[in-house]
């Protein structure tokens, strides 16, 4: 359920309205997104990850140490897994 929201929330941020799929497509349609902003509008990335607060520190070093992996990818799962600890918090208050 965590996962499930935490996604829908990333998709949100992103401007992208997810269909009713199983988690693992619909994390590649996060990464497909990220990708595209990436190559084409990689300011308006960069806007998105500071607004939900995700670590440069962690993300720069994600891809440094994967540099073979989709950084479409590793930056979904970075958007995710902080949205993930967002809804944790608050949840906790």
């Amino acid at each position: 359920m965590e996962s499930e929201e935490s996604i829908l929330s990333t998709a949100a941020e992103l401007g992208l309205a997810l269909k009713e799929r199983e988690e693992d497509l619909r994390l590649e349609e996060l990464a497909a997104r990220v990708n595209s902003l990436l190559v084409g509008q990689f300011d308006k990335l960069i806007a998105i990850l500071y607004r939900m607060d995700v670590s440069d520190v962690k993300l720069k070093q994600l891809l440094k140490d994967h540099p073979g992996e989709d950084a479409g990818m590793i930056v979904a799962k970075l958007m995710v897994e902080r949205q993930a600890q967002k809804i944790r918090s608050r949840a906790q208050f």
